[in-house]
């Protein structure tokens, strides 16, 4: 299902692609571009809920007024099947892309949940379909595109975010969490607890990508088309009310979608931290960091918001990035013919 809302090529002058982008972080990121007082931006948001994004797009179109255009279009990340056909549609249409944005996440906190081809699904969606994706979409970047790999600074023990710390794993036991024979990752801990470790896990993962995915670009040979594309990681803060808890005990769920919203500034002083905002607040600084060819560094770095700074020391091990590059490629069925490097 597309929407209505107007959607000439000819009519923009850069073309971005945000996952997740009816909602929360990547909705105020599209918003944002929109706005922006450069070149035009053509935005296509997508997710999986198609009156959602159809509503989404109308609004933000709505909004910019003509100044920029935005259409969405039907992805679940959960189905590598859909992403190869959602990747497949915009080869066709011939789509040029200068901004791609990983921004989708989800996480589980009940009974453990599996993609269509039977993946955990934080792992699966989180940073499998979002692998296959860049690979897919890949022949669309633009010499100079940048990608921002959304990450969480809940991958951090150093950040004290009141999340359990990841615990990285072989990734095909992170995929299939039942050949996890003892129980390694779960231990003995609470499937609330469990379940926040796995989101904790796929963020670590998203930076190991991130990280990996720029060691290769930067070892392309001059000339080569991606040799200029630009890759970076980005860490919102802590965004209270986006819906990330939806699978929480409802108890939970009501304290952080209606209560911890209006109590950022509290947060800030219990937590220690300004790393907490408003969706729009840290949708500006992703837009910036989409947008900005003078950020330093410009490629292979960590933002929190518009400021750069150090991942985790244990996001930095290039072996495990290795490590999961490989076995994602296995996981996904990545054929030589769909990789951006072969």
């Amino acid at each position: 299902m597309h929407n209505e809302s107007p959607t000439p090529q000819a009519l923009a002058h850069r073309t971005a692609l945000i996952t997740g982008g009816t909602a929360g972080l990547g909705l105020a990121c599209a918003r944002t571009l929109l706005q922006s007082a450069g070149a035009p931006w053509h935005v296509v948001i997508a997710a999986r809920n198609p009156e959602q994004g159809a509503q989404s797009a109308a609004l933000l179109n709505r909004e910019a007024g003509g100044r920029g255009s935005v259409r969405y279009m039907p992805l679940d990340l959960g189905s590598l099947a859909d992403v190869r056909r959602f990747a497949t549609e915009l080869v066709r249409q011939g789509v040029a892309l200068d901004a791609l944005v990983l921004n989708a996440g989800l996480q589980f906190v009940g009974a453990m949940q599996r993609t269509h081809d039977g993946f955990e699904a934080t792992l699966g969606i989180n940073h499998l379909g979002h692998f296959l994706l860049f690979h897919a979409l890949s022949p669309l970047l633009t010499a100079h595109a940048r990608v921002v790999v959304v990450s969480s600074g809940t991958h951090d023990p150093l950040q004290r975010s009141g999340m359990p710390e990841p615990r990285f794993l072989h990734p095909d036991l992170l995929a299939h969490p039942e050949r996890d024979e003892q129980a390694v990752f779960a231990g003995k801990d609470s499937a609330l607890v469990t379940g926040q470790r796995r989101y904790t896990t796929s963020k670590l993962c998203n930076l190991y990508f991130a990280y990996e995915l720029d060691r290769r670009l930067r070892a392309l040979p001059e000339g080569h088309r991606l040799a200029d594309v630009a890759v970076s990681a980005f860490d919102p803060g802590f965004m209270p009310g986006t819906g990330l808890a939806r699978d929480y005990p409802p108890a939970l769920r009501f304290i952080s979608d209606k209560v911890m919203p209006l109590l950022r500034p509290l947060l800030r002083l219990m937590m220690r931290s300004q790393n907490i905002h408003a969706p729009a607040v840290s949708g500006r600084a992703l837009a910036a960091l989409v947008e900005s060819n003078t950020l330093t560094p410009r490629t292979g770095g960590y933002f929190e918001g518009n400021r750069s700074i150090r991942s985790s020391q244990e996001s930095y091990d290039a072996v495990r990035a290795e490590q999961l590059w490989q076995d994602s490629i296995s996981l996904v069925a990545l054929a030589a013919s769909e990789s951006a490097f072969g």
